[in-house]
């Protein structure tokens, strides 16, 4: 596992995250590991399939629609996007 270590953290950030941690009964590692992991991996986020059907749905995109697109899709391959 990976270790970070935080400098210059106010004392009263280090002091609310005591709290916080004994509130929940666990150390104050422990407790801003469970704060990073909750707010960089939310549980609730937003996956870009399900976004993405989302979408379709919203402006009434349907499976004929898609094979609409499938009959007119250009089968020459892309040329490379040039960044210079």
């Amino acid at each position: 596992m990976s270790m970070l270590t935080v400098r210059n953290l106010p004392d009263e950030v280090h002091r609310a995250l005591r709290v916080r941690a004994a509130q929940h009964g666990r150390s104050t590692e422990a407790e801003v590991r469970e704060i990073l992991a909750i707010t960089v991996k939310p549980e609730t986020r937003v996956r870009l399939g399900d976004a993405l059907a989302d979408l379709g749905r919203n402006i009434g995109l349907t499976n004929k629609d898609v094979e609409i697109f499938n009959q007119v899709e250009d089968k020459i391959p892309a040329e490379p996007t040039k960044f210079e």
